[in-house]
This record gives structure tokens, C-alpha cells and sequence, in this order.
């Protein structure tokens, strides 16, 4: 049953250790006998009270703790985990902590609400560093039974502070003990430190590639998953929400869950480029774009992005343009070297995209004209958005960078980001040829800088106009 209809049978939510009866009611709950308030904290088995096992993130998050330390010397910071957020009435969205208190302690898909990581500086130099968060409502608490948001009759066994300190190597403490002060560095309240958090995400270290790695590789299953289930995709009415359906199966069994919204945008619907709402046919002759990732138990997340089509076979306009988007990939990739500018990624892409538009006719000025960063941009009509984005906890991670760290910045190994060109013809535009009008494609990969140069994490998905053809007409397999 629901959070919400469970509330039907719950008495009393008295945080206090002693079993109270309620002492007011409303139309859902009812007071608890006296038997029942006498005999619930009796009668259970003894549960082992062993220490778990160290987390393999744990010493790289203690060295990301140490990097903050080190950048805010004699600074109370503090870093909370966030709320809960209200979906309807009584009922919440699953939980998922902010990303930079998950990157700084460890603690990822299975972190609590309100909890809150505080650095305390030390006179000596330094600080030290406690998890401050709420103890669970086991069995010798009245919330046990009485509090259906907390308690374990409810929800299950939730995380204990002397559990949470062993597997993360990280001091902690109830969050009663937690004080707010006049003067705290406070994350997403203080500009500096939001920033450096942020700056901090910019080089993975080796636990968050192995991460990503594995967020791709999930992430490839639910592609091939979607490709196996495209007969029954085509049957349905609404077969975009199918091919959402589909992947988010394959993120719930083997991640945490879905990294962002999926876009499942099939015909039309592809060149608009975050169509969420997915509720329309997948149609043979027409092509899908399919922009999905699995956020992993650590919070990292994959984001990539196939264009099939439909009937298994590219006509040749579909061709024409998929494999312009391919080729604009490809020269972002072949741009994407140690040492130059992220925007070079951008521009690389842009020099085929404007290309192209030009040759086929689309542009009103030379491709070169349209190239120009002052009185161009015509070709922009067609591809919108930027080629590449930083990827990590965040499926746009470092977004509080600065400009000069971003996309001024220099790439270097450790980087992780995409690759993701596009072209979308919308179905309204006179100003290209009929034939084009209702086209969208997009190919996204993610992608690790290394010393010698990108890889592409995402290349076992095929991405070549003949690779997909061979991938559908095989079932996904």
C-alpha cells in the first residue's frame, strides 16, 4: 500500500520516546489500544549489530572533504543532503541527495533526508568533519510504529549513525545535535563555496570513471532492451511511453534509477529537443530519438542518444542526415585532445553541421558567413544547443563552474563530457524542402579524456547509419 494510505491505520506521530495516544484525530487516523501501545516494543527477535564493511568510495571522498578544507581555512561550512520534496498531499518524490553532498561524503542512493555535513574548523588548522543526520526509528522508539514517513514499521530498517560512520569513514552524529549558526558557509547560499564544489567535479578521479562506466554500460542494456521490444512499441497508441517504460525497467533492476526524464521522440516530436511528455505513436517510415541514461546506485549517471528508424531501414533523406550528424560527432571527437579549449568540441561540430545546411541549399549565406561568431549563426536554425556538456553525478555536472573552467576551459584527462550534434527540421519549417520537414536526429556519446587522448565510452552502441540498421534487424542483440 501507499505512504499515503498506510496514514489510515497509524495513531500518535510523537517524535518522543514514550508511547503516547494521540491526543487529536482526523478523518484518516485511529487511536491505538492500550494492548497494542503495551505490548509493540515487546516480542522481536534480536537483530546482529555488525559493523559493514568499508565503502570503496570512501577514501576518495575523504580526499574530496580534504580539497574543500584546504580551500576554506577558519570557515564553518555546511553541506546538506536536502528535503524531501512534495509530489501531491502527503506523498513525496523518491529521495536523491544533493549531488555535492553525495560527491563529499560517499553516501549515495541510500543517503537520508535532512541530513547535513558539516566542516568545523579546528584552532590548530584544518576542520573536522561530521554527518549529522537522523537516527532510525527502531523498535525502542515510539515512532517505530506510530510514524509512517520514518519509522521502521513503515519503511523498513533506515541507516544507523554508528552503521553510516563505518562504511564511510566519516564521523557522525545525530541531527539533533546539528546547530545552525550566524555566519555558516552554507552551500547553494554561498557563491564560493557552490563554486568550488562544482570546480571540484570537473576531473573524475579513478572510482568516478569506474562509475561512469558502468552507468554506460547499464545504460546499453536498456538501448538493446528498447530495440527487442520494438514490435510491441509500434502497437501501442502511446509508444513513446512504452519506450520509456522499457528503459526505466532496466534502470530500476540494475541502477538507481533513471538519470534524467526520457526523451522517447518519435516522427515530428525529434525536433523538439527535450519532448518528455512522450505520449505518441512510434510509427514505421518514421525515425525515434531516444535520449536516456541510468543513474547507478553512486549516483552517476550515463546520457546518451540513439536515432532508429522505426521501419528498420533509413530512407535516403533520414540517411543523408543521420550520417551528417555522425560525421559532425566524429570531427568533435577527432577535436577533443588534452590541452584545447572545451569549445573546440562545440566549434568542430558546427564547421560540418554548417557545411552541410549550406550544400543542401538551406542556408541564405555561405556556410563560411554563417560560421562567423558576430553576423552569422543561420545554421544554428537547424542544431540549437551546444555539442558537449560536462557528465558525472550530474547529468550536466559542474554547472556552478566558472565560464573560464567550463567552456573556456582546458580539457584534461579525467574529463568526462559528451558528444551529442544534432538536426531537427520541424514540421512547420518552409525554410527547408518538404521532404526534410519533420526530421530529427540526434547521436550522443559520453566521453573520458585520458593522456593520450578521448575515448568514447558509449562506442559499443551502434552508431553508424549501417550498425543501427544491423542492430534492429538482429532484435537489439
Amino acid at each position: 500500500m501507499s505512504s499515503a494510505a498506510s496514514e489510515q491505520s497509524t495513531g500518535a506521530t510523537s517524535t518522543t520516546e514514550t508511547a503516547t495516544p494521540p491526543t487529536t484525530s482526523t478523518n484518516r487516523r485511529q487511536p491505538f489500544g492500550q494492548g497494542f501501545l503495551d505490548t509493540i516494543s515487546t516480542g522481536w527477535a534480536e537483530r546482529p549489530d555488525t559493523a559493514p564493511p568499508v565503502r570503496p568510495q570512501a577514501p576518495f571522498a575523504a580526499r574530496r572533504r580534504d580539497a574543500v578544507s584546504a580551500a576554506f581555512p577558519g570557515k564553518r561550512l555546511v553541506i546538506p543532503a536536502g528535503e524531501l520534496k512534495q509530489r501531491s498531499n502527503d506523498t513525496d518524490y523518491p529521495f536523491r541527495a544533493h549531488s555535492a553532498f553525495s560527491h563529499l561524503t560517499g553516501w549515495a542512493s541510500d543517503s537520508e533526508p535532512g541530513a547535513v555535513l558539516v566542516f568545523e574548523p579546528r584552532s590548530s588548522g584544518g576542520h573536522d568533519v561530521t554527518l549529522h543526520f537522523r537516527e532510525r526509528a527502531d523498535r525502542t522508539t515510539s515512532e517505530f510504529y506510530s510514524d509512517a514517513s520514518i519509522g521502521e514499521f513503515w519503511i523498513g530498517p533506515r541507516p544507523a549513525l554508528a552503521g553510516v560512520a563505518a562504511g564511510l569513514e566519516l564521523a557522525t552524529a545525530h541531527i539533533d545535535d546539528f546547530e545552525s549558526r550566524d555566519g555558516d558557509v552554507v552551500l547553494d547560499e554561498d557563491d564560493d563555496l557552490t563554486r568550488f564544489v562544482s570546480e571540484l567535479r570537473l576531473v573524475k578521479d579513478a572510482y568516478e570513471v569506474g562509475q561512469m562506466e558502468l552507468a554506460v554500460q547499464v545504460t546499453a542494456a536498456g538501448f538493446d532492451d528498447i530495440v527487442a521490444n520494438l514490435p510491441a512499441i509500434v502497437e501501442h497508441p502511446r509508444g513513446e511511453r512504452v519506450v520509456e517504460g522499457v528503459f526505466h525497467q532496466r534502470a530500476r533492476s540494475d541502477g538507481n534509477a533513471v538519470g534524467y526524464d526520457t526523451i522517447a521522440a518519435s516522427g515530428p516530436h525529434a525536433c523538439y529537443l527535450h519532448w518528455t511528455r512522450n505520449d505518441g505513436a512510434v510509427v514505421p517510415g518514421d525515425l525515434i530519438l531516444i535520449d536516456a541514461g541510468v543513474e547507478v546506485d553512486s549516483l552517476y549517471t550515463a546520457d546518451i542518444t540513439r536515432t532508429l528508424p522505426v521501419s528498420g531501414r533509413f530512407t535516403d533523406v533520414q540517411r543523408k542526415v543521420y550520417e551528417t550528424v555522425r560525421e559532425a560527432a566524429d570531427a568533435a571527437f577527432a577535436a577533443a585532445r588534452p590541452g584545447v579549449k572545451f569549445r573546440s568540441v562545440h566549434e568542430a561540430a558546427m564547421q560540418v553541421i554548417a557545411a552541410r545546411v549550406a550544400e543542401w541549399g538551406l542556408l541564405p549565406v555561405t556556410a563560411e558567413e554563417a560560421l562567423d561568431a558576430d553576423s552569422g549563426g543561420h545554421h544554428r536554425r537547424y542544431m540549437v544547443h551546444g555539442t558537449s556538456h560536462h557528465l558525472g553525478i550530474d547529468v550536466h555536472d559542474c554547472a556552478r563552474a566558472r565560464r573560464d573552467m567550463y567552456y573556456d576551459g582546458i580539457l584534461e584527462a579525467g574529463m568526462v563530457f559528451t558528444i551529442e550534434p544534432g538536426l531537427y527540421f520541424q514540421i512547420d519549417d518552409l525554410t527547408v524542402p518538404e521532404e526534410y520537414r519533420g526530421i530529427g536526429v540526434r547521436i550522443e556519446d559520453d566521453i573520458l579524456m585520458t593522456d593520450d587522448g578521448p575515448v568514447n565510452l558509449s562506442a559499443a552502441i551502434p552508431r553508424t547509419a549501417d550498425e543501427v540498421e544491423a542492430w534492429i534487424a538482429a532484435g537489439g542483440h
